[in-house]
């Protein structure tokens, strides 16, 4: 399994690509925007993108995903349901952050905790981790030993959760009790900025570390 982050919209967003090796077939998460830039990506590594995966449903991470699934009859994979507002509210979110109109479009499958995805010979792991938004999904791929934790969890920082139905409490219990448990090398690819491990947030983050690391 490979990846590559492509930062998209004025919000710098880590769009990432996904792709079995074998099979090159290829999943979009979260494609804010920009999608010219994400299909030249596709283009120039040779895959079949087939899918696409949505963290949440905030206008930088879904904002070009109705355009991109009707222009190559995509499958749409999340959120969780309880994000559903988000989704539909996608063009009054377009007004208030000066985005493009989003098309709007209804997810093929909605998602639960524990649910798995295929990508080619790839399997990956849904997990549910409301706070920034209450279904707000983490897709992990415990092979690779990567996960794509949107704006659950940054270096250094956590999600907002003063938007609408965002919990803080229910954030660090996202972080604490879904995400470190899966291990201390854990990579992950965050919504926006550098990567990191789960490791170093526990030790250092200072919104969620833990008081007993170590």
């Amino acid at each position: 399994m490979q990846y590559e982050i492509i930062p998209v919209t004025g919000f710098q967003q880590n769009c990432t690509l996904l792709w079995c090796d074998r099979t090159s077939d290829a999943a979009v998460i979260d494609p804010g925007g920009d999608l010219e830039h994400i299909l030249a990506r596709v283009d120039a590594l040779q895959l079949r993108l087939t899918q696409i995966w949505l963290t949440h449903g905030h206008i930088d991470h879904a904002g070009g995903t109705g355009e991109l699934a009707a222009k190559l009859n995509l499958p749409i994979i999340g959120p969780h349901k309880d994000d559903e507002f988000w989704i539909d509210g996608l063009a009054q979110q377009s007004q208030m952050f000066g985005f493009p109109v989003a098309q709007p479009f209804t997810p093929t499958r909605w998602l639960n905790d524990g649910d798995r995805l295929e990508l080619g010979d790839e399997r990956f792991q849904v997990l549910h981790c409301p706070g920034h938004t209450p279904g707000h999904v983490v897709f992990f791929h415990e092979g690779a030993r990567l996960a794509q934790v949107g704006d659950v969890l940054f270096k250094g920082s956590i999600g907002r959760t003063d938007f609408p139905k965002g919990n803080h409490d229910d954030l660090i219990q996202s972080i604490r009790e879904k995400l470190f448990p899966l291990g201390d090398d854990i990579q992950f690819i965050p919504g926006h900025g550098p990567m990191s491990t789960f490791g170093q947030e526990r030790k250092s983050n200072p919104f969620c570390s833990d008081p007993n690391f170590g």
